[in-house]
């Protein structure tokens, strides 16, 4: 396959105005909201729809560093989960991302090797240097995900959240590029394009 977007197991696409269900169903899951980001009071369908219809209608200009997409299943088409990019800044080199996977969809090796994809276009492409994330430390499986990927903890904020009734620390974790390479490789401008199909 030579789409930089696709691997052996998932091709990255923009959000389509049709995923606002697949966002609705990620959503009524609580441990998937929480590993993400935090629950939030339920939304109208009609809200999901035009939420997702201007995701849909964004179109990240040639200088954007901040994207969302879509990680989709390569074997049958689902939408799996998401990705985004943001925090850019481009004078140190440096950026954030966050992934999701629906529950159904876990351990499946969606996870790695979508982010394997966005990496190699962020320090490939955009020539970033590090990419740093934050973990809830209750989230056991995205931490040992990050540190299969060669991400390195970096830190820990105690007590930086709250849910289920109580604080949670925040694990911070990098990775530079010179890292990636390291285990990854970047690709020559003629080279196939496949990603790690290790598991997550």
């Amino acid at each position: 396959m030579s789409s930089a977007w696709t691997g052996e197991r998932v091709l990255l696409r923009g959000i389509e105005p049709g995923d606002w269900q697949t966002f609705k169903e990620f959503d009524e899951h609580a441990p998937d909201m929480r590993s993400g980001d935090m629950l939030h009071p339920p939304q109208s369908d009609e809200a999901y729809r035009r939420w997702t219809a201007d995701e849909a209608a964004r179109r990240p200009d040639a200088d954007s560093d901040s994207y969302r997409l879509a990680i989709v299943s390569r074997k049958d088409g689902t939408m799996v989960g998401t990705l985004n990019t943001g925090d850019a800044d481009r004078r140190a080199g440096r950026f954030a991302y966050g992934v999701s996977i629906g529950h159904r969809y876990k351990r499946s090796g969606y996870a790695t090797e979508a982010v394997v994809l966005m990496l190699r276009f962020m320090f490939g492409e955009r020539r970033f240097h590090k990419c740093e994330i934050g973990v809830y430390a209750f989230n056991e499986p995205s931490i040992a995900l990050h540190r299969k990927l060669g991400f390195v903890t970096e830190g820990r904020l105690r007590d930086h959240e709250y849910f289920g009734g109580r604080h949670h620390d925040l694990v911070l974790m990098g990775l530079t590029a010179e890292e990636f390479n390291a285990r990854h490789a970047f690709l020559s401008v003629d080279s196939p394009v496949h990603a790690s199909s290790a598991g997550d």
